[in-house]
């Protein structure tokens, strides 16, 4: 999904504009799937460090999450100019620092009784699934259908972050969020991001030029890679109940 911090802007030049980039998903499309062959390396090596030093894994995930959100901003911006050759091997990194920091989610479900495995593999099914879906369907959006669908994602995007930070807050108070609450969240997690995945197939051929293909990809790779979280936080919530 396009990102957070200009959503807005994108929006608005999106209304009314002819495809600005009609062969920038497709140009994408080759370094977002290289993204997530990182993420998952990512993903392995802090699953690696979980098992054999636990003690260190917090440590490191902070980290890991302060290099992730500064390489984000640093990265969407240079890509955003047009200078691919500095962008690429950032957002390689960045991809990487991300399969790190949702390893912690992963091993929860892997140590989860109903998820295992077989639920991390149906999370990423999933995922591409709603790729397929997504695609068909945004890329045929009218502008009056895709600008409401837009608007309506974003809004509840900005009102999911607000209760995940509620969350956040809460749990560092020893306060955590009952299971029939998360199955709630996790769910309406799910919805919003496979709704952002067809807003990308929308607005992004809007947004950005084919040779704007990283931001795009960017776009995209955070969109998937919050849909295969939430749809392992309802996994685990839904077989973690009690």
């Amino acid at each position: 999904m396009s990102n957070t911090s200009n959503f807005r802007e994108a929006l608005r030049e999106a209304k009314g504009q002819p495809l600005l980039g009609p062969n920038v998903i497709s140009n994408a499309l080759p370094y977002l799937g290289g993204g997530l062959i990182l993420t998952a390396v990512g993903a392995y090596g802090g699953l690696g460090v979980i098992n054999s030093n636990p003690q260190i894994f917090m440590p490191t995930f902070w980290i890991a999450m302060i290099g992730e959100l500064i390489l984000f901003f640093v990265a969407r911006n240079i890509a955003e100019k047009g200078n691919n050759a500095t962008a690429l091997p950032l957002l390689a990194i960045y991809s990487l620092l991300s399969g790190y920091t949702i390893s912690g989610i992963l091993f929860v479900a892997l140590s989860t009784a109903g998820v295992g495995i077989q639920g991390v593999g149906i999370a990423a099914l999933s995922c591409g699934v709603t790729f397929i879906a997504a695609r068909n369907i945004g890329s045929n959006l009218s502008d009056k259908d895709g600008i409401a669908l837009t608007q309506t994602v974003q809004l509840g995007v900005i009102a999911l972050v607000i209760v995940l930070f509620g969350q956040l807050i809460f749990s560092f108070f020893g306060v955590y969020t009952p299971s029939w609450l998360e199955i709630g969240i996790s769910g309406i997690g799910v919805l919003l991001f496979a709704g952002a995945a067809v807003v990308d197939f929308y607005i992004l051929p809007r947004t950005y030029r084919n040779e704007q293909y990283l931001p795009a990809a960017l776009s995209m790779y955070l969109t998937y890679i919050n849909l295969f979280i939430f749809i392992l936080r309802l996994l685990i919530a839904l077989n973690g109940r009690d």
